[in-house]
C-alpha cells in the first residue's frame, strides 16, 4: 500500500488580501502543505478511487490584528458536502453523552421549551433532534449532507430539514435559538457568514449558540492531525469572541469543553457589543501569535515523533491500526505519508465500514472485524476515546492490544 504523499514546509511571508474575519490587511503565512485531500469525510468506495482523490493546498495565515487563522489557498469549488459526506460522531457513547449534556445545558439556560430552533450545519440531525425531543421544541435544520432516511426521532413531526448550504434565502426563518455546531470552521468568508446570521436574528431576543474546535490547543500541541482542507478557518476563544462582537452580538459565555478541545460560545444580538470587556478565556492577538510561533517549532518534532512510532512498529513486525476514520485519521496518515506501516483504519460508524480513506487508500473496518485481523497497536485519533476503545477491545477479547492517543 502506498500513500499519496503530502509535503509540508515552514514559511514566513506576508500575503495579499484582507482577513476574512476583521478585514485587516497584513495576513502572515506560517505553514504550508501540499497534496492534501480536499475532503476527508467523504465515503470512498474503492482503494483506487481513494488513492486518486483530488488534493489541494493548505497555506495557513495568521491575522496579527484579530488572531484569526485562515487557509489562503482554500478553494470552495473543490468541495461538495452533498456527495456521500459522513461527518457523524454520534456512534461513540462518549460523544453522545457530550451532545446530550450540551443540549440539556442550552435548554435549561435559555428556557428552550416549546420554542423554534434553527440549526445551521445540522449534519444528519442528531443534535437538533435532541433539542426538539428534550425541550420539547420545533426545529429547522440546514445542511447539504442531511439524509432523510437517517432521521430517527420521536420529534420528527416537529422538524423540517433543508438539504442545502445556509444562505440569504434562509435569512427570514424565525427562531428563538440559532444553533451552529462545528460548521463555522468550514466557512471561508466568516465575516459575511456572521453578518448573515445577525440578519437572521433581526430584532428577536434569540439565543445564539455555537461550538467549534479550539486552535490554541492545536498550535500548542503541534496537533497536525487537526489541520485539514475542510477546515479553512481556525478560531481561538479570543478571535471568535471578537468576530461575534464585530458582527453585532454580545458574548454571554465563553468556555472550553470536551477535554478542552471545543470552544462553546453563547451570545445574543446587541446594539453596541464592541464596547464589552473581554471575557476571562479570551487571549490577545499577541498571545496567539506566540502560539503560532510555538507551532512552527513543534510541528516537525511532533510529526517526527509519530513517524518514529510507525517505523519502530514496522521494524518489530507489529500490526498497527488507527481508530477514527475521519478527518483526523486522514490528516494523520497523509501528513506522515503512511503506507503499509498502518494496516487499516477502524471506526464505530457503520456507514464508514468497508470504505477507504481519501488520499491513502486505507480500508476502514468495524471493531468486530479486529477479531480476525487483530492489531498489536491502536493509535486513537482523539485521545478522549482511549478508554472507550480499550473497553471495546477488551470486550472483543483483545485486551492485550496497546492503545495510545494522539
Amino acid at each position: 500500500m502506498s500513500a499519496a504523499p503530502a509535503t509540508a514546509r515552514e514559511v514566513r511571508e506576508p500575503v495579499a488580501g484582507a482577513c476574512p474575519s476583521c478585514g485587516a490587511a497584513g495576513l502572515e503565512v506560517f505553514h504550508e502543505m501540499e497534496g492534501v485531500p480536499v475532503h476527508s469525510c467523504r465515503l470512498v468506495e474503492t482503494r483506487e478511487e481513494a488513492l486518486a482523490f483530488p488534493t489541494g493546498t493548505l497555506r495557513l495565515a495568521f491575522c496579527p490584528r484579530c488572531g484569526f487563522i485562515t487557509n489562503t489557498a482554500y478553494d470552495p469549488a473543490l468541495q461538495d458536502y452533498g456527495i456521500a459526506y459522513e461527518e457523524t460522531q454520534g456512534f461513540s457513547p462518549r460523544f453522545r453523552e457530550f451532545l446530550e449534556r450540551l443540549a440539556r445545558r442550552w435548554i435549561e439556560r435559555y428556557d428552550l421549551s416549546d420554542k423554534d430552533v434553527l440549526e445551521i450545519g445540522c449534519g444528519k440531525g442528531e443534535f437538533l433532534s435532541l433539542l426538539c425531543e428534550l425541550g420539547p421544541n420545533r426545529g429547522v435544520g440546514i445542511d447539504p449532507a442531511f439524509v432523510e432516511e437517517r432521521l430517527d426521532s420521536e420529534a420528527a413531526g416537529r422538524m423540517r430539514f433543508i438539504a442545502d448550504l445556509y444562505s440569504e434565502r434562509y435569512a427570514d426563518i424565525p427562531c428563538d435559538a440559532l444553533v451552529c455546531r462545528h460548521t463555522l470552521e468550514h466557512i471561508g468568508p466568516v465575516g459575511e457568514f456572521m453578518e448573515l446570521a445577525r440578519r437572521t436574528i433581526g430584532e428577536r431576543d434569540a439565543a445564539v449558540l455555537f461550538d467549534l474546535p479550539d486552535v490554541v490547543r492545536v498550535l500548542r500541541e503541534g496537533a497536525f492531525w487537526d489541520i485539514y482542507y475542510e477546515h479553512c478557518s481556525y478560531f481561538s476563544p479570543g478571535s471568535l469572541a471578537r468576530l461575534f462582537r464585530r458582527s453585532g452580538f454580545r458574548v454571554l459565555d465563553l468556555e472550553l469543553d470536551y477535554d478542552d478541545q471545543y470552544i462553546v460560545l453563547e451570545a445574543r444580538a446587541a446594539d453596541d457589543p464592541e464596547s464589552d470587556d473581554p471575557l476571562p478565556l479570551e487571549e490577545t492577538p499577541r498571545e496567539l501569535a506566540e502560539a503560532v510561533e510555538g507551532f512552527r517549532r513543534t510541528f516537525a518534532a511532533t510529526a517526527g515523533k509519530w513517524r518514529d512510532v510507525l517505523d519502530e512498529a514496522r521494524s518489530e513486525g507489529c500490526r498497527v491500526a488507527i481508530w477514527g476514520a475521519g478527518s483526523k485519521g486522514v490528516a494523520f496518515l497523509t501528513t506522515l505519508a503512511s503506507g503499509d506501516e498502518v494496516a487499516h483504519a477502524v471506526d464505530v460508524n457503520p456507514y464508514k465500514q468497508g470504505k477507504y480513506l481519501a488520499g491513502t487508500g486505507h480500508e476502514v473496518l468495524g471493531p468486530d472485524a479486529l477479531r480476525e485481523r487483530p492489531p498489536d497497536l491502536v493509535i486513537a485519533m482523539n485521545a478522549v476515546y482511549v478508554d472507550e476503545i480499550g473497553e471495546r477491545l477488551s470486550a472483543l477479547g483483545l485486551g492485550a492490544t496497546k492503545v495510545v492517543g494522539v
